[in-house]
This record gives C-alpha cells, sequence and structure tokens, in this order.
C-alpha cells in the first residue's frame, strides 16, 4: 500500500482510466447491496431470486421483486462518486465497467459505460430477439412479448454469461488502460475479479476504494479504506491540480 499522494505523480502521464465499480457506489446513493442485510426482501432470498430457474419456477414473484427495486433505481440520484468519475472525462479518456444494473453512471453524465450484468431498466424476450426500454410500469404480471412468450428484465442473473460482446470490449479497454480504479466491489463475482488482474499485467496502476478489505486488496499499488463518494472527488481534485 503506499500513500494516498502516490496517485499524483501517477496520473501526470495517463491517458486512459477504467474504473470497475459495484454495488458499494450506488448504495451510497441509497440503493440496497445485494448481499448486505438489506439482501433480503419478504422474506424471500434475493441470490435465489436472480436466477432463471427462480424465474420459470414463479415468475410473479421476481417479476414483483424486480419491479420493487426498479422503483427504487429510478428515484435514486447519482452520488458525488458517480459525479467525480463523469467529470474526471475532462483530463483522461475514463471508460466505466459496471456491475450494478441501476443506469446510476449514465445519469450522472458518464459517456463510456459498459454494463457487464445488463440493466434493470431493459426487458428481452425468452424466447424472441425482442429487447426495449422499460419506459412505463406493465400492468401484466408477469408481462408478455408480442410473440406470446415471457418477458424477463434483462440482466444477467446467476449461472448466465455476460454478454460476450460487452466483455469483450471490457477486456480491449482494460489492455489499454494506464489506471484502473475498483470502486464499491468485493471482486466476488466472476468474471469481473480477474479484470485487475489483466490491467496490472498491462502495468497499469491498480487503486481501490473500498471501507473494507477484499480478496484482491493485497495485489493494489494503492488502498483507500473509504467510500466512493468521499474518496473519487478527492482524486478528481489531484487531477484538477495537476
Amino acid at each position: 500500500m503506499r500513500n494516498y499522494e502516490s496517485i499524483r505523480e501517477w496520473i501526470k502521464n495517463l491517458k486512459k482510466i477504467v474504473f470497475v465499480t459495484g454495488a458499494g457506489i450506488s448504495q451510497e446513493s441509497g440503493i440496497p447491496t445485494f448481499r448486505g442485510k438489506d439482501g433480503l426482501w419478504r422474506n424471500y432470498d434475493a441470490m435465489k431470486l436472480a436466477t432463471i430457474d427462480a424465474f420459470y419456477e414463479n415468475p410473479k414473484i421476481v417479476w414483483e421483486w424486480y419491479s420493487e427495486r426498479r422503483r427504487n433505481i429510478i428515484s435514486a440520484l447519482p452520488n458525488m462518486g458517480h459525479r467525480a468519475i463523469a467529470e474526471l472525462e475532462k483530463y483522461a479518456e475514463v471508460v466505466v465497467l459496471t456491475q450494478n444494473i441501476d443506469g446510476l453512471h449514465q445519469k450522472s453524465g458518464s459517456t463510456k459505460v459498459l454494463e457487464l450484468h445488463g440493466s434493470i431498466l431493459k426487458i428481452k424476450c425468452t424466447v424472441c430477439n425482442y429487447r426495449d426500454e422499460i419506459l412505463t410500469e406493465f400492468t401484466e404480471n408477469p408481462p408478455n412479448c408480442k410473440c406470446g412468450n415471457i418477458l424477463r428484465p434483462e440482466v444477467v442473473w446467476f449461472g448466465e454469461q455476460l454478454p460476450q460482446d460487452v466483455w469483450q470490449e471490457a477486456i480491449i479497454h482494460v489492455n489499454q488502460c494506464d489506471l484502473m480504479i475498483v470502486a464499491g466491489t468485493s471482486l466476488v463475482v466472476s468474471p469481473a475479479n480477474i479484470l485487475p488482474t489483466y490491467a496490472k499485467q498491462n502495468n497499469a496502476f491498480l487503486v481501490e476504494i473500498n471501507p473494507e478489505d477484499t480478496e484482491m486488496s493485497l495485489e493494489m499499488d494503492l488502498v483507500i479504506r473509504d467510500t466512493s463518494a468521499n474518496a473519487l472527488p478527492k482524486i478528481l481534485s489531484l487531477f484538477k491540480e495537476n
């Protein structure tokens, strides 16, 4: 672990920053984390609701759960962490690889966001190629596609592959970055947890922002034990001063 100021020297010549963000940064906007104490809903295990088997077994309860989460997300606002990431685009190329499905990075003004786990604000058909944004609440639960089959949230559930086009693009950006900042994620979910390894192989400077230790903490060049909303504006200020 180096001193916080060690990033000041590193940023002088950097051209590209890649962020890997997780539920911790959105928690500061009032969105409960998936694994935290708020990870239970109506006596259901949230982890068990986020699978294709759970969806086919009880699509009504899964849709109801996602509708509740979506209402909370739509009313949420980006916090200072989100806004700092967006403002960093003034000083370098910035790419956000997020495990979050809430769209808060886009809402804050970030222009290059790859949603590794999809978006709760979008839907797709379980059979045909139909995809769309969710513009209004559905009167049916679960809603049906025009083809007659059930619609589902366009999110990546446990046991499903990440969208391969998104993943391949993410790897390209990681291999090109000078600085990777991992913010608000415990890095326990595969394959997103291997992204810092790719960046390290490219000699990128790795920064972790998390109030708690993670499995990757010892691999980082700089560990900041703070929240994203507190730490990221401080990093932004270093760019402004540089």
